[in-house]
């Protein structure tokens, strides 16, 4: 107990306290609304997804100074997030929870936070002269004392535009991210077994059993889109639903159908219209105008 109360009291990291603070703003500004609908998302997300991950587990793999350099800490942790936000999501595809937002941010938020913590114990057990560190005091006072008046007029002049090179740069790269430009328009369409993976779909019924797939429509048109979602099974239609979606809105939804007589290759087929619509789905015709469809094949004994 006395050795964990040592560690405990010992001066927490600047670097490592960063990296857990972001990572707890992020959650609110993506999960709690009308925080997520603020360019602040964006700033806060970029770098849990692409930097601080990379960074925590570099922490903790390497928590002496000479183990690496400040330029190959920074591109691991880029390099090493890129490759493990990919397995993050592709284990949570086998899991109950599925790839859907919330468990994404919790899984990211809980590893990057744990590897810190990690990092945390491992630089404790080291000397304090062999941890690495990041000192912002001295970068700070190296710039302050740029500006000193021992200095000449010309490095005062040119540390100054520095600095507002600096500045604008920042600044460019947070426009470009907050006010993207219109990019190619288009409709996600999806669908998903019961459990919210992509498998597990019911394929194989008995005349009268009940299936359940989920349904999913992302908007990335830029304008307002009033969809019309219809269902047919062999031919017959089985569901149809009006959905009024704001660009980068997503509706999801369950839907259960049932299987009322038996056959093998009865096709399910999901249509996605777009406005105008047509009166009813019922007509062969109907399928020149789909704007998107999905499809899949049932047996029922």
């Amino acid at each position: 107990m006395e050795r964990i109360r040592l560690l405990v009291l010992k001066r927490f990291p600047k670097d490592l306290g960063l990296v857990v603070l972001l990572t707890f703003i992020c959650i609110p500004f993506v999960l709690i609304q009308p925080l997520n609908e603020t360019p602040v998302r964006i700033i806060l997300g970029l770098p849990l997804v692409l930097f601080l991950p990379g960074y925590s587990l570099i922490a903790a793999l390497f928590p002496r100074k000479d183990d690496l350099d400040g330029i190959e800490r920074i591109a691991l942790s880029f390099g090493l997030s890129i490759a493990v936000v990919p397995l993050l999501g592709l284990a949570l595809n086998y899991t109950p929870l599925g790839i859907r937002l919330s468990p994404v941010l919790i899984v990211l938020s809980v590893f990057t936070i744990v590897l810190a913590a990690v990092a945390y114990v491992r630089r404790s057990r080291i000397l304090e002269v062999e941890r690495f560190m990041v000192d912002f005091g001295s970068a700070f006072t190296a710039v302050k004392e740029s500006f000193k008046a021992k200095d000449t007029k010309i490095d005062r002049i040119l540390s100054v535009i520095l600095v507002i090179a600096i500045v604008l740069s920042i600044s460019m790269v947070v426009y470009v991210i907050v006010t993207p430009k219109e990019g190619e328009k288009f409709t996600e369409f999806y669908i998903l077994g019961p459990e919210g993976n992509a498998e597990n779909y019911p394929t194989n019924l008995g005349v009268g059993e009940e299936g359940e797939v989920i349904i999913g429509v992302v908007n990335h048109e830029y304008a307002q889109v009033t969809y019309q979602l219809g269902v047919r099974l062999d031919g017959a239609v089985i569901g149809e639903e009006y959905i009024a979606l704001e660009h980068n809105e997503t509706w999801e939804c369950p839907f259960t159908f049932r299987a009322t007589k038996a056959g093998e290759d009865q096709k399910l087929e999901f249509l996605l219209f777009k406005t105008p619509f047509r009166k009813s789905i019922y007509g062969k015709e109907d399928e020149e105008e789909v704007y998107r469809s999905l499809h899949l094949w049932v047996d029922v004994e």
